[in-house]
């Protein structure tokens, strides 16, 4: 199982890498301005900018000692070393790398651009999720009501070419850079599906991400957020929560999810707790900054489910924590990630920034869970990733419990009312 796991993980970073989607939660002090990350065009020579990113290290990163280690050694090691951009990105790498931690890291101007895609939620392509295969550029998924969808691509058609450029053996990222372009532009893909080689051209429309997908199981409501990342993610869960209103519970999947904003998490708790701590974030100066339920949000009651595994991380867990410290949801699945570290994405000159870890999370009943997880009241095991729904042995498990915290809260209701 443990094997399989790994493969499919695997695959799905590889899909996710497509849109720059990181296992990070993000504080609600990103600066976003129409629904972007500020870009930082002041132009800084490569030297200045690796002091630059040494002093903000040494001064918000969360641990004092920065991994106990002399920090100012790293601006003398290369004092009047770095000429390129090149060689300040070797440097500042080099120097993250010491403080041995996973989080923290310097954001290129690609890499930056690229996260602001993932927070705004739209691209501008054909609408498909592609994976490296052995080498082979692959479609994972077609997006509906898409230029791929309306062109017949369909998973599991290799990407041999887009224009005139081979895609053998070339990276994910350069592959979608390739796909993307500007709206009402046109891309000629080739794919070899089977045997038989096809030639599609496509014309680029803008490509709304949704993180939220919404289905009826009789009278069970299933939200599946994909991620905390959309900016737009408020307005999505309004609507999927409007679509399961007349549902008796609610099961939320969360596999899968590996985290993003954390106003969304909080949001998205505050929905189903009354009043109280949601999350504690704690500052390396030992300050705790308690972040409460809203009040005023409109309170759902109904009984809960939150399917989570071994890649429901961040976010994810702080919603989930919060869930079952309130005794609020019944989680199934697997031991989440373990991943309670904050970070904070810091623009830097030449459009450039550094996803920075500031702060570390509690749940209400103030556990760590830090590279622990959060355990299902229920362990499923699932070896296989399906898409269908039959199969699926973790939300049947969840369907089953469901029905009967509906039927029991039903009995409850009805001895009330006698």
């Amino acid at each position: 199982m443990k094997r399989k796991f790994i493969t499919i993980i695997a695959i799905l970073f590889c899909i996710l890498a497509l849109n720059k989607i990181f296992y990070d939660t993000y504080t609600k002090t990103v600066d976003l301005k129409n629904n972007r990350l500020i870009i930082n065009k002041e132009s800084m020579e490569p030297q200045k900018l690796f002091c630059v990113i040494a002093g903000l290290i040494e001064k918000q990163y969360i641990e004092e000692d920065l991994n106990h280690q002399d920090w100012g050694r790293w601006t003398k090691r290369y004092k009047n070393k770095i000429k390129t951009d090149d060689d300040m990105k070797v440097a500042v790498d080099t120097m993250i790398a010491s403080l041995n931690e996973p989080y923290t890291h310097f954001l290129s101007r690609e890499e930056f651009k690229n996260l602001n895609t993932s927070i705004k939620s739209k691209i501008y392509g054909i609408g498909v999720n592609i994976y490296n295969d052995s080498g082979k550029i692959t479609v994972f998924s077609v997006m509906p009501g898409t230029p791929a969808e309306k062109a017949g691509l369909k998973p599991a058609d290799i990407i041999m070419k887009v224009g005139k450029t081979e895609c053998n053996g070339k990276k994910i990222d350069q592959v979608a850079d390739l796909i993307r372009g500007a709206k009402d532009s046109t891309v000629t893909i080739t794919l070899l599906r089977g045997k038989k080689t096809l030639v599609k051209t496509l014309t680029r429309e803008e490509i709304k991400i949704k993180t939220i997908e919404t289905k009826i199981y009789d009278d069970i409501g299933y939200i599946n957020l994909t991620s905390f990342l959309s900016s737009d993610m408020k307005s999505e869960l309004d609507s999927a929560l409007e679509k399961t209103k007349d549902c008796k519970g609610l099961i939320i999947d969360l596999r899968w999810n590996t985290g993003g904003l954390l106003d969304n998490a909080v949001r998205l708790a505050e929905t189903f707790i009354d009043s109280g701590t949601i999350v504690s974030v704690v500052s390396r100066s030992g300050k705790k900054n308690v972040i409460a339920a809203d009040n005023n949000t409109k309170k759902i009651h109904k009984p809960v489910v939150i399917l989570i595994n071994e890649a429901s991380a961040s976010a994810s867990e702080i919603f989930s924590g919060a869930m079952k410290d309130y005794n609020r949801a019944t989680l199934i699945g697997h031991k989440s990630f373990g991943k309670g570290m904050v970070q904070s994405v810091i623009p830097l000159p030449n459009e450039t920034g550094i996803n920075l870890t500031i702060a570390k999370y509690l749940t209400p009943k103030e556990h760590d869970i830090n590279n622990k997880g959060i355990e299902p009241h229920i362990v499923v095991d699932q070896d296989v990733f399906s898409k269908d729904a039959s199969k699926d042995k973790q939300l049947n498990a969840a369907k089953n419990v469901l029905h009967k915290l509906i039927n029991d809260a039903d009995v409850l209701r009805i001895s009330n009312n006698m």
